[in-house]
């Protein structure tokens, strides 16, 4: 039975996306990888985040790329008690300096199924083949509004790869079932930019119509 729970904050379209099952977007992965280009994004801390290139878009003369990690995307949530409830319990995503608290912890777990982590730009990653997805790992996370709605809309799921204890705290480690995709802008250099959600917003209809027109 997959569990069900939450986040504290919302995971919306600020310069990447998650691609749902099913759609036009998540087919994209399905490309061979040795058919992809590949190309770093680096964030302000001046980590990197290796992508394959799922596709190339123009607006205003302007180069926009649909990014795709060459590793896969990891986040790390804990399990917090409700505020007057101990036996209710969520899950909450970690700030980067929780996730730097836990870390060696958290790759300590995952070297034990040869699994890789990676504090890597703008999401961890990890190398290495995943575990096949059992219907028990799969973990329901309510990112909607409305805490009584879970439909496809409203809600991510995750595959639990493991979980750990710092300081009497409990930890999942999970990576989402969705491809996690980025938009980055191409500058003069030739280097890949991650888009702002300012920069997003204003373009983002352009190049989704662009996608929908590729995918047909």
């Amino acid at each position: 039975m997959a569990i069900v729970a939450k986040t504290q904050d919302s995971l919306g379209l600020d310069g990447m996306t998650k691609a749902g099952k099913g759609s036009d977007f998540s087919e994209m992965g399905d490309m061979e990888d040795d058919q992809l280009s590949t190309i770093e994004l680096f964030d302000e801390a001046g980590r990197s985040l290796m992508c394959y290139v799922e596709h190339t878009l123009e607006v205003d003369d302007a180069e926009y790329l649909l990014l795709l990690p060459v590793d896969s995307p990891i986040e790390i949530f804990a399990w917090v008690s409700e505020d007057d409830d101990e036996e209710v319990e969520t899950m909450v995503d970690l700030a980067d300096e929780d996730i730097d608290t836990v870390f060696d912890t958290a790759k300590a777990v995952l070297a034990e199924q040869d699994l890789i982590l990676k504090r890597t730009a703008f999401t961890l990653s990890a190398s290495g083949d995943l575990p096949d997805v059992e219907e028990e790992d799969i973990i329901t996370l309510d990112v909607g509004e409305d805490e009584a709605s879970l439909d496809a809309e409203q809600s991510e799921q995750f595959q639990r790869l493991a979980y750990f204890y710092h300081e009497e705290q409990e930890y999942e480690v999970c990576t989402p079932l969705d491809p996690l995709l980025f938009f980055a802008r191409r500058d003069s250099n030739g280097e890949a930019k991650l888009l702002s959600p300012e920069e997003f917003q204003a373009v983002r209809s352009q190049l989704e119509a662009q996608l929908f027109d590729a995918l047909e």
